[in-house]
């Protein structure tokens, strides 16, 4: 008896038992939630231009350290630390007094000597010594008419031998000084050509004087010899400065155009310089607070060599600079475009689940449910991922949701819509 009333309270429980699950499961199956809601996207494929960065840093090419020419006081300090200069402006006058002096007396010399060599030119001595040749020479005609006229008288008796021999005497002595007064006028002219010449090189060299007084005193004002930001004054006013010194006056920096290095590989370089021309203005400078720098610059140069540890090289590009933003030592990355796939897919980097090595990406199927897509991406562009693997156009793509779905399970989609930054960032991925 108690064996039977064990039994049937046992089955009277378990019926309980059994009438409790059954309203459960009638609650829970009226309870059921609906399939999730995700975002979705249907894959297409496109022309993606592929855009690489690198760190750079901005620099001067043309640097010039601005130097005394001459030895001085510094008398006037023209200019502000961080002005911009132009080539030919007036940035420091030195004590011009001794320079002034020592043009002056250059000048004085140059015109004593002009003085000089304009008498030279005109020979007086040699003049006189030609007049004193022709005076001889006359008395030589003279002394030779008297013997010529004395000698046939004498033959006839009609004169006395001692009158043609005092004139003979008298010729005799007149054409000694004749060939005197020839070698006077000869010894005369070689002196007169020899002072002549002289005088006209000691001119050159105190004309040669003068323009290196003249040029000191130019030097005393010391002008900017290209244009560009200066530095501040390495000498005070008051300080004296040699041509020989070590030390700088001050330094320009040229920034228009401001000069940037970077360094990329032989093959980044290579298909960039084959896809188009270096000369193109299509770099984009971020600057380091992450802004774009307004103007587009080009590369220029590329050195001579790559690097054996880096397996690098470095290219130098020039951007132009009108307004003086960038200075020297600025650091920022250049980007431009180096490749462009052909007909790839581009899906958003969220829409892509990546645990450890494994890509995989969830699709919708015709009938709503959910596939799992093990998948292999290429570069990134933007805040998209290129898809070389595991997706075709035309698939649908779940983006946004991931974490409320598994495989095999049934969803409901709805347009993915990109953030606004987001579409502008892809946007500018494609320019």
């Amino acid at each position: 008896m108690n064996n039977l009333k064990m039994t049937a309270g046992m089955v009277a429980i378990a019926a309980l038992l059994n009438a409790g699950c059954g309203s459960d499961s009638k609650a829970n199956t009226a309870a059921a939630p609906p399939p999730p809601l995700v975002d979705v996207m249907t894959a297409a494929t496109s022309d993606v231009p592929i855009f690489s960065e690198f760190v750079a840093q901005t620099f001067a090419r043309d640097r010039v350290e601005v130097r005394a020419r001459v030895d001085g006081y510094i008398d006037k300090w023209l200019f502000k630390p961080g002005d911009n200069v132009t080539a030919g402006q007036t940035l420091y006058i030195l004590d011009l007094r001794p320079y002034r002096a020592a043009v002056e007396e250059a000048t004085g010399n140059v015109k004593q000597t002009e003085a000089d060599v304009q008498f030279a030119q005109k020979q007086v001595a040699l003049l006189q010594a030609q007049a004193n040749l022709a005076v001889a020479q006359s008395a030589a005609v003279k002394a030779q008419q008297d013997v010529d006229r004395l000698k046939p008288l004498v033959e006839q008796d009609a004169a006395a031998k001692q009158d043609l021999d005092a004139a003979n005497a008298a010729l005799a002595a007149a054409q000694a000084t004749v060939r005197a007064n020839q070698a006077n006028v000869d010894q005369t002219r070689l002196s007169e050509s020899t002072q002549i010449e002289s005088t006209q090189g000691k001119l050159e060299a105190q004309r040669g004087a003068l323009e290196t007084a003249q040029l000191h005193l130019q030097y005393g004002t010391i002008v900017a010899p290209i244009s560009g930001v200066i530095g501040d004054t390495l000498v005070p006013v008051g300080g004296i400065v040699t041509a020989s010194s070590a030390q700088p006056l001050t330094v320009i920096v040229p920034t228009d155009p401001m000069w940037v290095r970077l360094q990329m590989s032989e093959n980044q370089y290579l298909a960039y310089a084959k896809r188009k021309s270096v000369s193109q203005d299509d770099l984009e400078l971020i600057l380091a607070d992450g802004s774009i720098y307004a103007h587009r610059g080009r590369l220029d140069s590329v050195l001579n060599e790559v690097d054996p540890k880096t397996g690098t090289l470095e290219v130098q590009a020039r951007f132009p600079n009108p307004a003086g933003l960038l200075l020297p030592g600025q650091f920022g990355r250049v980007r431009f475009q180096t490749d462009e796939r052909k007909g790839v897919i581009l899906v958003p980097q969220r829409a892509v689940q990546q645990v450890q090595s494994l890509q995989t990406i969830y699709t919708v199927g015709p009938d709503n449910k959910v596939q799992a897509r093990a998948v292999k991406t290429a570069e990134r562009v933007g805040d998209d991922w290129i898809v070389e693997q595991g997706l075709k156009a035309g698939d649908t793509v779940i983006v946004e949701g991931q974490m409320r779905i598994r495989p095999g399970a049934a969803v409901t989609t709805r347009p993915y819509h990109p953030a606004p930054e987001a579409a502008t960032a892809l946007t500018k991925a494609g320019n």
